[in-house]
């Protein structure tokens, strides 16, 4: 299958293009800048030159292909709502293309946004809240409005991914930690972050493509909930930092615009994505691979 992925040079789209490569798919990789391509061509993978904002080249691209991954977001936290309501223009205009054919496009949204009951974890066929509650709704919205026109498309909902370069939110974390001089948690530190291993993760992106069930929702999870206390704990030990509770109604003053997601506890299920798409996660959990993050000045 040829393959149009947007976001093919950020974190988990790297990954992705690999995998899809390894498994005998041809990729053709959203690009904007020369530097990046290279990175691309060397993992195989073909160069459509365009961007985000461009939404011809997104057209052109999806209308070149078997099938879409749209992978790209842009994570300026100080313009959140307006990235969300980009996404989901980005949306429709892929799959305006896919109109009127079988050609899968699979959308990238979050595991928050399945709600279960308090203290259960979020399962594939829970309820979402919508885009007026979490502005990151709007791309699930968005593929629900394509679906309602035939459209193929299907939602692959993302936990904290991860490996020893990388760590999703626990990133923008460490760089909290580094200017507080301490690791702070909320409370008690109980609440819990869903996690999975990056190669995990593209795994799931392939075998979703390949099943290509309209309207699934994949749960990209392989802990249910790693305990924020617990993350802040490895961190301070990796750092040589004091780990301390902090008040929650301060968690803005420490945290910055990191302390809207601090709080929340938001474990996720994976097992009805598991046994639909035979995806066994395999990676190393998220505090191995925290042992092991590469930091700033300090020794794995």
């Amino acid at each position: 299958m040829r393959v149009f992925v947007t976001g093919a040079t950020g974190f988990i789209g790297t990954a992705v293009v690999k995998e899809l490569a390894s498994a005998g798919h041809q990729v053709l990789g959203l690009c904007r800048s020369e530097e990046k391509a290279a990175a691309l061509r060397a993992a195989g993978a073909g160069i459509h030159r365009g961007s985000l904002e461009d939404e011809s080249s997104l057209a052109d691209g999806a209308a070149k292909t078997d099938g879409v991954i749209h992978l790209a977001f842009n994570h300026d936290f100080s313009t959140y709502v307006g990235n969300c309501e980009d996404d989901r223009r980005v949306i429709a205009t892929l799959g305006a293309v896919l109109k009127g054919s079988k050609r899968p496009l699979i959308v990238t949204s979050g595991t928050a946004i399945a709600r279960a009951a308090p203290g259960q974890p979020s399962r594939e066929d829970d309820p979402a809240v919508g885009s007026d509650v979490s502005p990151r709704a709007a791309s699930e919205e968005a593929a629900a409005a394509l679906v309602k026109e035939g459209v193929n498309a299907s939602v692959v909902r993302l936990p904290q991914v991860h490996d020893t370069t990388r760590q999703g939110f626990v990133s923008l974390a460490i760089q909290v930690y580094l200017q507080k001089g301490a690791c702070g948690y909320l409370g008690e530190g109980l609440n819990r972050w869903p996690a999975a291993h990056v190669l995990d993760t593209a795994r799931l992106y392939r075998l979703a493509l390949e099943k290509a069930e309209p309207n699934a929702k994949y749960h990209a999870v392989g802990e249910e909930g790693v305990k924020i206390r617990d993350i802040a704990q490895t961190l301070g030990r990796r750092l040589k930092l004091p780990v301390k509770s902090i008040a929650p109604e301060n968690a803005g003053e420490f945290f910055g615009f990191l302390g809207m997601f601090a709080a929340l506890d938001m474990p996720a299920s994976s097992a009805e994505t598991q046994k639909k798409l035979n995806w066994k996660p395999a990676g190393p959990s998220m505090l191995a691979d925290l042992e092991n993050l590469a930091l700033p000045g300090v020794a794995a």
